[in-house]
């Protein structure tokens, strides 16, 4: 098996401008106007609204009628010349993106192209007689059934080998490699799907907004739509549907796509989406409700190079340590470490930045962990867990963490993914404080977690909720899952209860509980958030000037008012149909 590893300046055509936000009143209002032929639905991943003509990505190259091989040697060099191909053109967009998060992805998907495992099926397919495009294709259809088979964060590279399938058949048969189409003009980009490689050197200056049919939250069309501040909508079905030059407007809150709308409304649309990202621009200062309470907003991050947009958060909620650990076959040095945490401790002194210790398992495997398969990894050793079988490597992070503390003027807190009993939590909170870590914390991404909130925090100092995984485990669905989007809409009313008995336990015991997951990062649901009790919102860096302004707009009580309209809801549409009106 296969070891996965801004906008438009004034004076120039509406039709370039895009927003991130959704508070702008008189934006729905204009969209409201429209009276579409067709309104198509899905998921709102990435908010913001956006309108323009539709242009499709271009589909996979196809394969020709198989050939007789006379020379399997040959066709096998052929063969493995398309994956290299594929991995060094995947390797070249990496070293040319600006989003970290977008080169981790795609460093991580060359090293899929060049899998031994992946090179050994394509060997083995030649020599049953298949040329080097058929042999590409079914070795890769082979290890996509693996990575399906195994569920949980591994099936979400499925796609990836999608894209590296895709690329070396191009290369094989002398085709143009699969990209973005070019059509002179601003544009609404649809597909099935959207690998990284197809993603990653998008200009939101040109490209308005992403829809495809496929996808979850958590996928990377999700992630890398939201790091580049883009509108986008998943799981949508009929997306592909729309023709070529289509006038269309995307709600990536409400998942709405409606067709149609002429190129005068879109205008307009789009006149407002950039009088309104102009306005955010303009924001500054903490978070805080219009009434002044504090709340606040932090970053979600996964290296020193991610905070670089975040001079106007306040420190870091969510540090994603385990970048540092991908696709490596023994573990980085106690000196590697210490330097990636120290790096990011100076970048933010005297401000709160909260590492988490490796989040990875069975369900993202890392090789030198040496864990085994799993039936079903996202019930198995996954986040704290590990370190039941491996616990050196949390007590190696841990020394790492305190020394880069010792070395900063920042004061670190520290919490553990994948906390699920208080005696977990008690175990993690005795190996970090003995090591002079003063703030110890968990992420609650289970509902036994929830449930219990207040025992944890008899142990632990902080609680953070991470919304994307505590969605996958209430409603078992799993998270890459396209029929099943609406249950991890973060929307959903048994969400919401779940998050409010976290913040309840949070004010009886006096300590913060703050959510990092990507509900955090929609301007609307941040109102409700808050409501609930909820002491911080961390995102990113692109999404803070919108939350920041929701908050300003709402006083404390209007937040709380919220809250229990949408707990009161059936569904996460009557929820965020009801919070929306009361705006």
């Amino acid at each position: 098996m296969l070891e996965p590893a801004p906008g438009t300046e004034p004076g120039r055509s509406p039709e370039t401008a895009s927003t991130t936000a959704a508070s702008d009143p008189a934006t729905r209002e204009a969209a409201a106007a429209v009276t579409p032929s067709e309104t198509l639905r899905g998921l709102g991943i990435s908010p913001g609204r956006s309108a323009g003509r539709v242009h499709q990505m271009a589909g996979p190259p196809l394969l020709p009628n198989p050939v007789p091989v006379t020379d399997p040697a040959a066709e096998i060099t052929r063969a493995v010349r398309g994956l290299e191909d594929a991995a060094e053109e995947l390797a070249r967009r990496a070293a040319k993106a600006a989003d970290p998060a977008a080169r981790d992805i795609l460093e991580a998907q060359a090293v899929m192209a060049g899998d031994p495992m992946l090179r050994e099926s394509v060997d083995q397919y030649v020599g049953a007689g298949m040329d080097a495009a058929h042999a590409i294709d079914a070795a890769c259809a082979h290890h996509r059934q693996v990575l399906v088979s195994v569920g949980g964060y591994v099936a979400e590279r499925a796609s990836d080998l999608d894209d590296i399938r895709n690329r070396a058949i191009a290369a094989v048969l002398g085709l143009p490699m699969p990209g973005v189409p070019s059509p002179g003009h601003p544009f609404i980009l649809t597909a099935e799907d959207l690998a990284p490689a197809d993603t990653v050197n998008l200009d939101p200056g040109s490209v308005l907004a992403l829809v495809t049919e496929k996808g979850g939250p958590t996928s990377h069309t999700a992630i890398l739509a939201r790091a580049l501040g883009l509108p986008a909508v998943v799981a949508c079905s009929g997306a592909t549907g729309i023709d070529d030059g289509t006038w269309v407007s995307v709600d990536g809150d409400t998942g709405e796509v409606s067709t149609d709308i002429g190129e005068e409304v879109a205008g307009e649309i789009q006149r407002r989406a950039l009088a309104e990202r102009d306005r955010l621009g303009r924001t500054s200062g903490p978070g805080r409700t219009a009434d002044g309470y504090p709340v606040k907003l932090l970053l979600n991050i996964g290296s020193v190079a991610d905070a670089q947009g975040g001079v106007a958060a306040e420190g870091v909620g969510l540090f994603r340590t385990e970048f540092l650990f991908l696709d490596r076959r023994t573990a980085p040095t106690h000196e590697e470490q210490v330097s990636a945490y120290a790096a990011v401790l100076h970048a933010f002194p005297g401000a709160q930045v909260v590492i988490r210790t490796l989040d990875a398992g069975t369900d993202k495997p890392l090789p030198f962990l040496g864990l085994a398969d799993e039936i079903n990894p996202a019930l198995g050793v996954r986040g704290l867990r590990v370190a039941r079988r491996r616990p050196e490597v949390l007590d190696a992070q841990l020394d790492a963490i305190a020394e880069a503390a010792g070395a900063s003027d920042a004061s670190p807190w520290v919490m553990a993914p994948m906390v699920t009993t208080p005696g977990e939590a008690a175990d993690f909170a005795r190996r970090a404080r003995s090591r002079g870590l003063v703030n110890v914390g968990g992420m609650v991404e289970v509902p036994a977690a929830a449930l219990h909130a207040r025992r944890l925090l008899d142990e632990l100092d902080f609680l953070s909720i991470g919304t994307n995984d505590l969605s996958q485990y209430t409603f078992a669905s799993d998270r890459q899952h396209g029929d099943l989007a609406d249950l991890l809409d973060p929307w959903q009313p048994a969400l919401l209860h779940l998050i409010a008995q976290c913040a309840e336990a949070g004010r009886a015991a006096g300590k913060p509980v703050g959510v990092c997951g990507e509900a955090a990062a929609d301007p609307l649901l941040a109102t409700v958030l808050v409501g609930l009790g909820v002491t911080s919102l961390s995102m990113s860096a692109r999404s803070v000037p919108a939350v920041r302004d929701a908050l300003a707009r709402h006083s404390a009580d209007q937040c709380r008012h919220n809250a229990q309209l949408a707990l009161a809801a059936h569904d996460p549409d009557e929820a965020r149909r009801a919070v929306r009106e009361a705006w």
